[in-house]
């Protein structure tokens, strides 16, 4: 056994087990034999080989497994020597507060380490607008939202905070950013991309994860990150969740794999493939893309997980698809509750010489690969610092929170200049359904895995903000239904959609619903002005009804932070956000994308009015 070159701790050393010494240190070859992987000072190749020399195969197999938090026990972890544990989409524990996710944490991280070679998990989540599972957390703006900001340095410092608030409850890994390319507004996971060209992506991506990861993805108050769905989720036929993106090689490369690129230069930790095909061939078995793209030309040295049970997208039958699966590439499969019956079939696939040993070993190479940069051997539980330290979902987070909803904000109507409003005006007559619904404004993948409506965590409406922006001498008077608006001065309107997330948001008709209709027609029948605040995940077809508006102002799914919302409308700041997607006429214009020939949209890719001051 040989030991390699060590940059990493300004000493360098080389030779045989019995002659190495760091730090003046001697060594006996029993000392290396059982304790380099657990010796930081080591290089991280070392410690990786080391421990992989001594596994056994069922626990290389427990490394590759991912389990759902309620598919598992603390000693279903320990007998199975399972590598990582989840919490899918509303899967939170009881109490559902950081000291409850934390106190979760370390007791399914104690089982792992009671294991013969003490390999602690990895525990990962969605957190991906802030940690949206943790009631309480700091909400931010769901990625279109952001893609409007145009705004890295926010970007960066908004994964910073999302990631000290995932920090504080135990948890190491959030299964963001997205950087899909959303290329058709039907699909009902519009909303997770930045914008609908790939240059938003490469904007935003690299900072995101340095925020995420900080500069070496070294633990403390960062986490490990995952850019998904790799590859080719935003361009499916009919923006169909799930479907197939036909195109060519280039052009995949030239708008789907292009955000990816500033993501693997910043070394995101780990990569999630998508649930869709291309051209036919499901992404869970497409070893082109995962091993000859990804891992060998782009030298993606991270490990790559599955989605939720994605290997099904796959044909044949359950072994069939854990073969094909294995041998494209992936190294980590997220199985919720199927996983002892993967930890049996690829057992025996790797018996039967179906799935070779060495891609066994690839696979658990690139997990401890992520786990030894990150520090979890020698950091395996929760920070309680951070956890009491009341940082999470505090005033100066939600602060940050607050900026990002003012700088997503586009103006795209502004008649007469009617905004800015006066802090000073008389009356203001405030309606619609998601003027004061948190929920709504937060939109899916908030507390639960498709969101709901009403006062599902801690947060301001839209109509709170107004209300703590005006002056004393201001009245405001809400009205979900839009009655009684006669006599106001102005009225401001915020309509939109309902919470969704993948699959139940796929839509074919992006008109304004009834309640919005109704809402509307109550209040222009007051004959007063109307300003139109649109609460959405995507652009709604308001062709026919927007010459009645005054203004018009894209708020997207804002997050917590409604009151950003309210001191842009009032003149405390003035709109900056651009459009991150064409805004299409009708639903048969769509898709419809920067680009196009012929291109003719409501509102151009770009397009964002600012006020007069």
């Amino acid at each position: 056994m040989v030991i390699g070159a060590n940059s990493n701790y300004g000493e360098k050393f080389k030779g045989t087990i019995d002659e190495v010494k760091i730090y003046n240190r001697a060594l006996t070859a029993e000392d290396v034999l059982t304790r380099v992987y657990k010796d930081p000072r080591y290089p991280l190749e070392v410690r990786v080989e080391d421990l992989l020399s001594k596994m056994t195969l069922d626990e290389k197999i427990g490394q590759m497994t991912q389990s759902e938090r309620n598919g598992v026990t603390v000693d279903d972890i320990r007998d199975y020597l399972l590598g990582s544990v989840f919490s899918g989409g509303g899967s939170s524990p009881y109490p559902n507060t950081p000291e409850g996710w934390a106190d979760m944490y370390d007791a399914f991280q104690s089982s792992a380490v009671s294991t013969r070679l003490e390999i602690p998990i990895l525990y990962g989540s969605d957190a991906v607008h802030g940690h949206n599972n943790v009631y309480g957390a700091t909400i931010f703006p769901h990625n279109i939202g952001l893609g409007a900001t145009r705004d890295p340095n926010l970007i960066e410092q908004i994964g910073t905070i999302v990631a000290k608030e995932v920090a504080a409850t135990g948890v190491d890994w959030t299964f963001a950013p997205c950087l899909t390319v959303p290329r058709n507004e039907q699909w009902g996971r519009t909303y997770e991309g930045f914008g609908e060209i790939p240059e938003i992506g490469e904007l935003l991506a690299g900072r995101y994860i340095t925020g995420f990861q900080g500069p070496d993805m070294d633990g403390g108050e960062h986490i490990i990150a995952c850019t998904k769905h790799w590859v080719g989720d935003g361009g499916t036929t009919d923006g169909m969740d799930q479907g197939n993106t036909v195109c060519s090689e280039q052009e995949l490369r030239n708008i789907h794999i292009a955000p990816y690129i500033p993501a693997l230069n910043t070394k995101v930790g780990t990569v999630m493939v998508s649930y869709s095909s291309w051209n036919g061939d499901p992404l869970h078995g497409h070893k082109y893309l995962i091993t000859d793209v990804l891992k060998n030309e782009l030298e993606f040295d991270g490990f790559v997980v599955s989605d939720w049970n994605g290997i099904d997208k796959i044909y044949g039958d359950f072994p069939n698809r854990v073969k094909t699966a294995v041998n494209a590439g992936i190294d980590m499969f997220m199985q919720p509750y199927n996983w002892k019956n993967f930890i049996s079939t690829l057992k025996g696939l790797v018996q039967s010489g179906d799935v070779p040993m060495s891609r066994i070993d690839d696979a658990v190479r690139r997990i401890l690969r992520v786990k030894f940069t990150f520090g979890l051997f020698e950091n395996s539980y929760t920070d309680r610092n951070l956890t009491y330290d009341g940082s999470f979902g505090s005033a100066e987070h939600r602060a940050v929170a607050r900026d990002a909803v003012r700088k997503s904000l586009v103006l795209l109507k502004n008649e007469n200049n009617i905004l800015p409003l006066s802090p000073d005006i008389g009356s203001v007559f405030v309606a619609g359904k998601n003027a004061n619904d948190i929920g709504n404004q937060c939109g899916g993948w908030t507390i639960t895995w498709q969101g709901s409506s009403g006062d599902i965590t801690v947060g301001t409406t839209v109509l709170e903000g107004i209300q703590n922006v005006v002056s004393p001498i201001t009245t405001v008077t809400f009205s979900e239904d839009g009655t009684g608006a006669a006599g106001h001065d102005v009225a401001i309107v915020v309509i939109g959609e309902r919470p969704y997330a993948e699959v139940l948001g796929d839509s074919s008709d992006l008109s304004l619903d009834n309640t919005d209709q109704t809402c509307l027609n109550n209040v222009l029948s007051a004959d007063i002005p109307v300003i139109v605040i649109l609460v959405s995940g995507r652009p709604m077809i308001v062709t026919d009804e927007i010459t009645d508006w005054d203004a018009f102002v894209a708020a997207w799914l804002p997050g917590t932070e409604g009151e950003g919302v309210a001191e842009v409308l009032f003149g405390d700041y003035n709109f900056t956000g651009k459009l991150p997607c064409s805004w299409p006429r009708s639903m048969g214009q769509i898709p419809i994308n920067h680009g196009d020939l012929p291109y003719d949209p409501l509102f151009p890719y770009g397009f964002g009015l600012t006020c007069p001051f």
